[in-house]
C-alpha cells in the first residue's frame, strides 16, 4: 500500500510540474476520447447524433432562409440550488416557474461546470478556452494594474458571429475589462448597455449602511471613487464610443437596473426580428450577485422575504419576459435559449447568497462552486421533458453557437480551444455528451478534473471559518495522493474512494498530464492577474 501511495504521489508531483510530453501521446485506458488535432479539445464520437442534428439544422434553415438566433441567458451567482427543477424554488422561499417551465419544455442539465469565479468564467465562454491560457483568472479588482490586454489576439463568439452575418448585442454585466479595447463593442459586440463591474462594485461606493467607512469617510470616498472604476451603466456600439446611460447615484436608483435592462433586451428581439439578420444576444443579468436590493415591484415578494430571494424571483420573472418576447414576435421556434449561472453561489456574503446541496461554494474547485444550473430551450427543436447527466461546460456554448450560426471554419486554429461543439448533445432527441473530461481551474491553479463520475482533486481550498468561502480560506496541496471522488454514490464529496477503493487513479492522472501537456505548444498569457 505503502509503495502505491509513493508511486501515486511521484505521478502528481510530475503533474504539477508542468513536465508535458506530445499532445498526442497515448492518455490513459479510462480515455474514449478522440483528439483530432493539436489546438482542440479530444471528443467523444456519436455519428449518428451528428446526422440528426445537421438534418434537423438543414431542415430548419431551409424553412426559414436564416441561421437561428442565439441567446444567452446568464444569472450572477446563482446556485445550482436555486431554481425549483433542481430542487430549490418555492420549497427554499423563491418560487422559480418560468425557469421550471423551461426545463420541463426543454433539455435539464444537470451535469453543467463554470469557472469558480465571474470572470473567468465569461471570458471563457466568449472565447471558449480556459482563463488560465487567457490571463483572466480572476475579476479585475479596483487598483488593479493589468500589464496587458487578455483580449488582444483573442476572437470572440461575438466577433464570429457578428462575421457571419450576425447582430450581436450584450446587455448587462461584462466584467471583463472596462479599458480600452477591452469593452464588448471593441471584441465583437454591435451594441452594448449595461455595467463593467459586479453589483458590489457599484453597490460600495453608495451604500453607507453596509460600507460607511467607504461611503461617509469623505477621504476615502474619494479615494474609492479613484480606483473603482465605472459604476454607471454604458451605451456602447460597435466603431463609436461609449456614453453614460443612467448614473448609479444611489441604491434605490440601482436597485431597479435589471429591470431598464430587460427592457434593453426585449427591445433588441422586437426590433431584430423584424430584420433580415439574425442574433446573438447575451443578457447577463446583475442578480443574484451581492448585494442584492430588489427592485420596487418585487421587494417582498418572495416567500421568504430576504432581499436575496426577492432577486430571485425578480430575476425569473424577468427571464420569463424575455422568453415571451421571443414567442410574440414569433421566432421562438429559430431560437437556441441558454440560461445558466456564471459560478455557484457566493456563501460570503450570506444570507444574501444562494444555495447549493454540493460541498463548496463560489471561489473553490469544490462541485459547489462550480456545477451549475443549465437549460437549453429551443421550441419544437430541442425534445421536451429532456434530462440529461452528460458533462457540459459552458465553454462548451462558444463552439456550439458558432454552429448554429454555420461558421465553425472561423474558429481559430492558431490557439488551442477548450470548447467543444455540444450541438448535437442538444438538439438530438436522444443526445450524448461529446464531453469527457471537465478542467477546474482556481485561478492559476489547476485543481481538479472531472471524467465520467469520479473527481480527481490534485489541490484544495478549504474554508477557515463558517461561510468564508473566499474570505478566510487556504489553498493547500493534497498528500500522500490525489484525493478522487466517486461523485455518484458521494456528490458531496466526503470520502475519497482513493487508490484502495478504485481502479482508475493512476488514470485519471495521466489525463491531467496529457491536459497540462496543451500548454507546451500554447503557453498561458501572463497579464497582471496573480492570486
Amino acid at each position: 500500500m505503502y509503495r502505491s501511495k509513493l508511486a501515486a504521489s511521484a505521478a502528481l508531483a510530475t503533474v504539477l510540474t508542468f513536465n508535458p510530453g506530445s499532445l498526442h501521446a497515448q492518455t490513459s485506458a479510462l480515455s474514449a476520447a478522440v483528439r483530432v488535432n493539436d489546438h482542440s479539445e479530444p471528443t467523444l464520437s456519436f455519428p449518428a447524433q451528428e446526422r440528426d442534428t445537421q438534418r434537423k439544422l438543414d431542415e430548419l434553415f431551409a424553412r426559414t432562409g436564416k441561421r437561428p438566433n442565439i441567446v444567452w441567458l446568464v444569472v450572477d451567482d446563482m446556485g445550482y440550488g436555486d431554481p425549483g427543477c433542481y430542487g430549490g424554488g418555492e420549497a427554499i422561499g423563491a418560487a422559480t416557474p418560468n425557469i421550471d417551465r423551461l426545463a420541463r419544455e426543454g433539455l435539464k442539465l444537470t451535469s453543467t461546470y463554470s469557472q469558480p469565479t465571474c470572470t473567468p468564467t465569461r471570458s471563457a465562454m466568449m472565447l471558449g478556452r480556459l482563463p488560465v491560457r487567457t490571463g483572466l483568472t480572476r475579476p479585475i479588482l479596483a487598483g488593479d494594474r493589468v500589464r496587458v490586454n487578455p483580449w488582444a489576439g483573442e476572437t470572440s463568439v461575438a466577433r464570429i458571429l457578428s462575421d457571419a452575418g450576425y447582430h450581436t448585442v450584450l446587455t448587462g454585466k461584462w466584467h471583463t475589462g472596462e479599458l480600452n479595447s477591452m469593452r464588448p463593442f471593441e471584441v465583437g459586440f454591435d451594441e452594448f448597455q449595461g455595467y463593467y463591474a459586479s453589483q458590489k462594485e457599484l453597490t460600495q461606493q453608495v451604500d453607507a449602511r453596509r460600507y460607511p467607512d467607504l461611503v461617509l469617510d469623505p477621504d476615502m470616498a474619494t479615494r474609492i471613487k479613484t480606483v473603482g472604476g465605472k459604476i454607471d451603466m454604458y451605451y456602447g456600439r460597435k466603431s463609436e464610443d461609449e456614453r453614460v446611460v443612467e448614473r448609479t447615484t444611489s441604491i434605490e436608483q440601482f436597485a431597479e437596473a435589471d429591470q431598464t435592462l430587460a427592457k434593453f433586451t426585449i427591445d433588441q428581439i422586437k426590433r431584430n426580428a423584424r430584420g433580415e439578420k439574425p442574433f446573438f444576444i447575451a443578457h447577463n443579468f446583475m442578480r443574484v450577485h451581492a448585494d442584492n436590493h430588489p427592485s420596487t415591484a418585487f421587494r417582498g415578494k418572495s416567500t421568504a422575504k430576504y432581499p436575496y430571494k426577492d432577486n430571485v424571483v425578480e430575476v425569473d420573472a424577468l427571464i420569463g419576459d424575455i422568453v415571451a418576447a421571443l414567442d410574440d414576435a414569433g421566432i421562438a421556434d429559430n431560437t437556441f435559449v441558454f440560461i445558466t449561472s456564471d459560478n455557484g453561489p457566493q456563501l460570503d456574503a450570506w444570507p444574501d447568497g444562494g444555495y447549493t446541496p454540493f460541498r463548496g461554494a463560489k471561489g473553490s474547485p469544490w462541485e459547489g462552486a462550480v456545477r451549475v444550473p443549465g437549460i437549453a430551450y429551443w421550441k419544437g427543436v430541442i425534445k421536451a421533458g429532456r434530462e440529461s447527466n452528460g458533462l457540459f461546460d459552458l465553454m462548451d456554448l462558444f463552439n456550439t453557437s458558432i454552429r448554429f450560426g454555420g461558421a465553425l471554419d472561423k474558429i481559430p486554429t492558431d490557439r488551442y480551444i477548450d470548447g467543444i461543439d455540444q450541438a448535437s448533445f442538444l438538439l438530438a432527441d436522444d443526445g450524448k455528451s461529446k464531453r469527457e473530461k471537465v478542467f477546474i481551474w482556481v485561478e492559476q491553479n489547476l485543481a481538479a478534473m472531472r471524467m465520467y463520475g469520479y473527481k480527481i482533486m490534485t489541490k484544495v481550498v478549504q474554508e477557515q471559518a463558517q461561510w468564508l468561502n473566499i474570505d478566510m480560506t487556504t489553498v493547500s496541496n493534497v498528500g500522500l495522493a490525489p484525493w478522487l471522488f466517486n461523485l455518484y454514490v458521494d456528490p458531496k464529496e466526503r470520502y475519497p474512494v482513493g487508490h484502495r477503493m478504485n481502479a482508475w487513479l493512476a488514470s485519471m492522472l495521466a489525463e491531467l498530464k496529457a491536459e497540462e501537456a496543451t500548454f507546451k505548444k500554447y503557453p498561458p498569457k501572463a497579464v497582471g492577474l496573480e492570486q
